[in-house]
């Protein structure tokens, strides 16, 4: 795994130790950058399921000012502190070790909106279309954000949650590619 482009173009990431976690592949990521970018001028974005952290470097590598990344286990947390300190991104970021749900609700609180905000959950855990539910209801995504979501092609989302519908979905080999928006822009 590698940043694909951006400032911090070419530094290899560490993947996560174990069979905990499913990295996105550079092809799959670089395909995702290609779609909701390729660049950003600023923003804030969010990562419920941080993983080795890959995505949100590489949002922070094309021009996202911010990430808050959240993942439940330890050596995800681990691996994405390391990977932030290969960056030199550690500042540009807060990450904290907790489930979806429970951040989520956190997040509520702070009253943040994101530009761009990463779902990519272990496939047989997908809570996907309540998260997503939340995040509309609660007005958590910026009305000209995106939400990315990567899910296994045998696990359908519904063209519309809450305000949100599907912009576009694309699939890569066992690997599905979904974009929400505000359907109302």
């Amino acid at each position: 795994m590698r940043v694909i482009s951006g400032t911090k173009k070419g530094i290899t990431l560490k993947a996560v130790p174990g069979q905990s976690t499913r990295p996105t592949t550079d092809k799959v990521k670089e395909a995702i950058f290609n779609i909701i970018g390729p660049y950003f001028n600023g923003g804030i974005g969010l990562d419920l399921y941080g993983g080795s952290g890959g995505l949100s470097i590489e949002a922070l590598s094309r021009g996202l000012e911010k990430m808050i990344i959240v993942d439940q286990d330890k050596k995800a947390i681990a691996t994405i502190k390391a990977n932030l300190e290969r960056c030199q991104l550690l500042e540009q970021t807060e990450t904290y070790r907790n489930d979806a749900g429970r951040a989520l609700k956190a997040l509520i609180k702070r009253e943040l909106r994101f530009q761009l905000i990463f779902l990519d959950p272990p496939y047989a855990k997908e809570k996907i279309a309540s998260e997503i539910a939340i995040i509309s209801d609660f007005r958590l995504l910026a009305d000209d954000g995106l939400i990315v979501v990567e899910h296994g092609k045998d696990h359908p989302l519904q063209e519309r949650i809450g305000n949100l519908s599907v912009l576009r979905q694309e699939t890569y080999g066992d690997t599905r590619i979904t974009i929400y928006h505000f359907e109302n822009k």
